[in-house]
């Protein structure tokens, strides 16, 4: 930002701030702009970010600094807060219900082990590149800004839709609480189902958690720990009292719809997981992010998949999985276990907990939201950060509103699957962008290493793919998996023996590279392969809808601002060819490129 920016008012707003650079300077301009579009989008698909960048040209977006406050400590509470929540206490009994029976356990273990290798390699990046991005500003650096530009479609939609799933969650407790039915406290209408009951609940729930986000990410923090104690005290007495009145005879049988409803589940609980990467959000305000970052990621995902598959364990022994109540399972279970006391403990321990997760999740859901505006791919005013508290306010509103319009009108049912796919998309990028990360540098590579890194990455991608399709459509073959999973474990083995790794980590790195990553590719394209069609037409609608909002807006923002036609006048650090861009000044890119 400019001074004049500086000294201004945080509420004063200015065009720029909503249509930034030269593109958006007046209708002629834009149209002309609009003309170049093919030529931008080249340009864009192309340019690469670079990681001093990200921490300093882009990061000086939001002309104030975030507070660096956060131990390892907060760090570790914060991922419990961020993660532990809706999921378990909602997602639990409506997959052991509908889909994966008694192996609801090996569901929440499965997708535990595949959000833990997505960790592990979102740690690495965060460690290297600690900024407020994530996963945005990883990708941005290794796979380009276009691909970028869809992780941060996809990281907004998982954010919005992410904190209605959980507002939504915590209107349904809140009527158990009170001894009424899930839906009662939401307003029936005859729009189409699933949209039809409006939750007016949900909405104030989600305003009053982000009044609390924007005043203090400090504050924030210690009270989520207060509110993680009790959440934690109350799941372990769930799990304790569950057991208590174990039956055996109910984990038979244990898979009643076979694999097939096993990997469903796990797809869909997999929104269970989806908070984690908040902590990695939370680098740039953490004060040892080599050090911190790492211990407490892999601390409190450990934590959490041993709580997930103890608490569907406990629900599973307690009742037949044909009689669990997908929409309040525990407390159901608990009243017709005879404890009817405890089905009021177990609900305030999920509305405690959701709370928590809508606290923690405003914080790091608009970190993302933050960086994202960096770049200039939602307008900047997003990314300022308010002078006196030192958190994105602006940030924040857009998700908390967004979010609250959503889940005024969406049910449950309807949101947590398109979260998981969102989610899973995201971590399936991740890995593939560590691979480029450490096998890949600008001036460094031959082209015979960028020949063979493509070729084995390709394969990755299309055995995976391959075994996901095989999966949907002849679960019960073996043909199919007897060729896909060799190609993978080919295309795994290339990279090690044929590619050069010219970029190891400076401080620390996710282990057992190249196979960590492929497996979490492998991992992730197979659950997102289990999450239905539906799931994917939802998806397919809502990346249209920002690629034609990319077209008219993002690619001509960002364009402007890697090429220094902004008036902050901050040049990106571009990856390869950006040494003449800068000698030639922004005035003569665009026209090299059209001649």
């Amino acid at each position: 930002m400019d001074e004049a920016a500086r000294r201004r008012g945080y509420w004063k707003w200015t065009k720029k701030d909503f249509l930034p650079g030269d593109s958006f300077g007046s209708w002629a301009s834009y149209g002309s702009s609009l003309l170049k579009t093919p030529l931008r989008f080249a340009d864009r698909l192309l340019g690469r970010s670079a990681d001093a960048a990200e921490l300093g040209h882009v990061r000086a977006e939001s002309a104030h600094p975030m507070s660096r406050c956060l131990s390892r400590w907060d760090l570790t509470w914060l991922g419990l807060g961020s993660v532990v929540g809706a999921g378990v206490f909602v997602l639990t009994g409506q997959e052991a219900h509908d889909h994966a029976g008694p192996s609801i356990v090996l569901a929440y273990a499965t997708a535990g082990a595949s959000a833990t290798l997505s960790a592990l390699c979102l740690a690495e990046f965060a460690v290297e590149i600690p900024v407020a991005g994530g996963a945005f500003a990883y990708l941005r650096v290794e796979l380009g800004d276009f691909v970028a530009f869809l992780a941060a479609a996809n990281l907004l939609l998982k954010s919005v839709v992410g904190s209605a799933a959980v507002a939504r969650s915590w209107t349904s407790y809140l009527a158990t609480l009170l001894d009424r039915s899930p839906n009662s406290l939401r307003i029936p209408t005859r729009l189409a189902e699933g949209f039809n009951l409006l939750d007016p609940i949900a909405v104030s729930v989600l305003i009053a958690t982000s009044a609390v986000a924007v005043t203090s990410t400090r504050r924030a923090s210690l009270l989520n720990w207060i509110a993680s104690a009790v959440h934690l005290s109350i799941m372990a007495f769930v799990i304790v009292a569950g057991l208590a009145h174990a039956d055996a005879r109910n984990l038979s049988p244990f898979l009643p719809h076979g694999p097939q409803g096993l990997f469903r589940a796990t797809a869909v609980v997999y929104f269970a997981y989806g908070g984690f990467d908040v902590m990695v959000t939370m680098a740039e305000e953490t004060r040892d992010p080599s050090r911190d970052i790492p211990a407490g990621l892999l601390a409190s995902m450990g934590i959490i998949t041993l709580l997930y598959c103890l608490m569907a364990l406990s629900l599973v022994l307690m009742e037949r999985y044909t009689a669990i109540d997908p929409n309040a399972a525990f407390p159901a279970a608990f009243r017709n276990a005879g404890m009817g006391w405890a089905q009021r403990v177990v609900a305030m321990g999920a509305l405690v907990g959701m709370a928590k997760v809508l606290l923690v999740g405003g914080i790091g859901k608009a970190r993302y939201a933050t960086h994202i505006a960096r770049a200039h791919v939602v307008p900047p005013l997003f990314a300022l950060v308010h002078p006196t508290t030192g958190t994105p306010v602006y940030a924040t509103l857009l998700i908390t509103i967004a979010g609250a319009a959503l889940a005024f009108f969406s049910s449950l049912s309807v949101l947590a699957s398109q979260v998981s796919l969102s989610t899973l998309f995201i971590f399936t990028l991740i890995p593939a962008a560590l691979l480029v990360r450490r096998y890949h540098a600008t001036g460094a590579s031959t082209r015979a290493s960028r020949v063979k890194l493509i070729t084995c990455l390709s394969i990755i991608a299309f055995s995976s793919i391959g075994t996901s399709v095989y999966w949907g459509l002849n679960p019960d073959g073996w043909i199919g998996y007897a060729i896909t999973i060799p190609m993978w474990a080919a295309g795994t083995l290339g990279i090690q023996l044929f590619v050069p790794q010219l970029r190891p980590p400076r401080v620390w790195g996710a282990p057992l590279v190249p196979w960590l990553p492929s497996l979490s590719i492998a991992i992730n394209v197979f659950l997102m392969g289990s999450l239905g069609s539906e799931a994917f037409v939802r998806f397919g609608f809502c990346m249209g809808v920002m690629l034609v909002y990319y077209v008219f807006y993002g690619v001509h923002a960002t364009f402007d601002m890697a090429h220094g036609l902004c008036d902050n006048k901050n040049v990106m650090v571009e990856g390869e060819g950006n040494e003449e861009a800068r000698r030639k000044g922004p005035e003569k890119i665009e026209n090299d490129q059209i001649h």
